[in-house]
C-alpha cells in the first residue's frame, strides 16, 4: 500500500520565465531536488538550467529562479544549440550546488506521425548528447546564488568533453558495467539518476544496469586541479544493492547512513520504494548488501505512465521525524495546478 504524504508542498515557477509550453516543459520534466534552508533545487531532463524557489510561511516554493550552467561552467557541447545536460541529481554540500547528468546514450522513440519504415530507421538510431557528461559542482555566493568563482571556490567539472568523461572511461573499463557503457539508457544500458555528496566523497545512483536485480551505486571520491577540472582521487568503488530487481532514482545522505529512491529501469511503470542502508558512509571498500541489510521506510505512489517519482530531498533532518521530499516525472494531472505550478510529495521516513 502506497505510502500517505505527511503534506504536497506546491512548486510555483514564474510565469514571466517562459510562454505555457516552457512552463509546462519544466513543469512535467523534473528530475533532480535538493532542499538546503528554505531553498529548493530542482533540476530536469530539458534543457542546461538549474531552477531555485524558496518556502514561503505556509510550506510551498515560489519565488523561482532560473540559472543558466552554460554561463558558470564550461560544458563539454558548447555549441550555438547545446545538447541537454539531462540533471538527474542534486545535492548541496560545503558551498557548492553540486548536479550530475545522465551519462547516458539515447535511442530514437517511434512517432505516431512517421511511416514503419521510418520509425524502424528511429529505433536504429542511438545518439549521445554531449553535456550528458557532466559531474560538476557549483560555488554559492553569500546570497545562496550560483556563481563562477567566489573567493575561496571556484566552479569546476569531471575533465571530460562530448564524448565521455573520466567517470565514463573507468566505467568501459569495468568488468560489471562495461558491457553496458554502449548500450541506451532504455535498454538497460548506463544510465545515471541520483547523486549525494559528502565532503570529498561522491555517491552517484546508476538506475540501470540492473545486473541479476542488484542494482549499482559508484562511490567516487575527487579533488580539484589547478587546471579547474576536477579529477578522481582514488579507483572507484562500486556497491551492489539488492533492491527487488529496481534501480536507483535518487540518493540522500543522513549522518552515516544513505536513503535511496529505487524504482523500475528503462521504460516500465512499477512499484517505487525508499530504502535505508544505515552505516554506509562506514564502508571503505566494495559491498555487496543484500536485501536483510536494507529497510524500507516509504512506498511512493505511481501510476501507468504518469508521476515517476525521480527526485528526492532530505527535509526537517533536524526534527523528531524525518521526512524526504520527492517530485516527480510525468506528473499525474492532479498534481499540476494552473499552467505553471505542480505538488510534492514529503513523507515520513524516521
Amino acid at each position: 500500500m502506497f505510502s500517505t504524504p505527511a503534506s504536497q508542498p506546491l512548486l510555483r515557477l514564474d510565469p514571466s520565465l517562459g510562454s505555457k509550453k516552457d512552463l509546462a516543459k519544466i513543469r512535467d520534466n523534473l528530475s533532480a531536488i535538493v532542499l538546503a534552508g528554505n531553498h529548493v533545487w530542482l533540476g530536469g531532463d530539458e534543457g542546461t538550467h538549474l531552477h531555485r524557489m524558496t518556502r514561503d510561511a505556509g510550506g510551498d516554493f515560489s519565488d523561482h529562479k532560473r540559472f543558466e550552467l552554460r554561463s558558470l561552467l564550461e560544458l563539454p557541447d558548447q555549441g550555438p544549440k547545446p545538447s541537454e545536460i539531462d540533471i538527474e541529481g542534486l545535492d548541496i554540500n560545503e558551498g557548492y550546488v553540486w548536479l550530475v547528468g545522465s551519462h547516458s546514450r539515447k535511442r530514437k522513440k517511434v512517432e505516431k506521425d512517421e511511416t514503419p519504415a521510418q520509425n524502424l530507421q528511429r529505433l536504429a538510431t542511438v545518439e549521445a548528447d554531449g553535456n550528458r557528461y557532466t559531474l560538476a559542482r557549483v560555488p554559492l555566493d553569500d546570497d545562496q546564488n550560483p556563481t563562477r568563482r567566489t573567493l575561496s571556490r571556484a566552479a569546476s567539472r569531471l575533465e571530460g568533453d562530448a564524448s565521455g568523461n573520466l567517470l565514463t572511461r573507468a566505467l568501459t573499463d569495468d568488468e560489471h558495467v562495461g558491457p553496458f557503457c554502449s548500450i541506451p539508457s532504455k535498454d538497460n544500458g548506463l544510465d545515471v539518476e541520483g547523486l549525494a555528496v559528502r565532503g570529498d566523497r561522491v555517491f552517484v545512483g546508476m538506475r540501470g544496469p540492473v545486473l541479476r536485480g542488484w542494482a549499482v551505486l559508484l562511490d567516487l571520491e575527487v579533488r580539484a586541479e589547478m587546471s579547474g577540472f576536477l579529477q578522481l582521487a582514488r579507483p572507484l568503488r562500486k556497491h551492489f544493492l539488492q533492491l527487488d530487481g529496481l534501480g536507483i532514482r535518487d540518493l540522500a545522505i543522513h549522518e552515516k547512513g544513505v536513503y535511496i529512491l529505487a524504482g523500475p529501469t528503462m521504460d516500465l511503470d512499477g512499484p517505487v520504494f525508499v530504502y535505508h542502508w544505515p552505516n554506509a558512509l562506514d564502508i571503505a571498500s566494495e559491498a555487496v548488501v543484500p536485501r536483510q541489510q536494507l529497510r524500507i521506510v516509504c512506498e511512493v505512489p505511481y501510476a501507468a505512465a504518469a508521476d515517476h517519482a525521480e527526485g528526492m530531498t532530505l527535509v526537517d533532518e533536524d526534527s523528531a521525524t524525518l521526512k524526504v521530499m520527492v517530485c516527480y516525472d510525468s506528473p499525474a494531472s492532479q498534481r499540476s495546478v494552473g499552467d505553471n505550478a505542480v505538488r510534492a510529495d514529503i513523507f515520513a521516513v524516521g
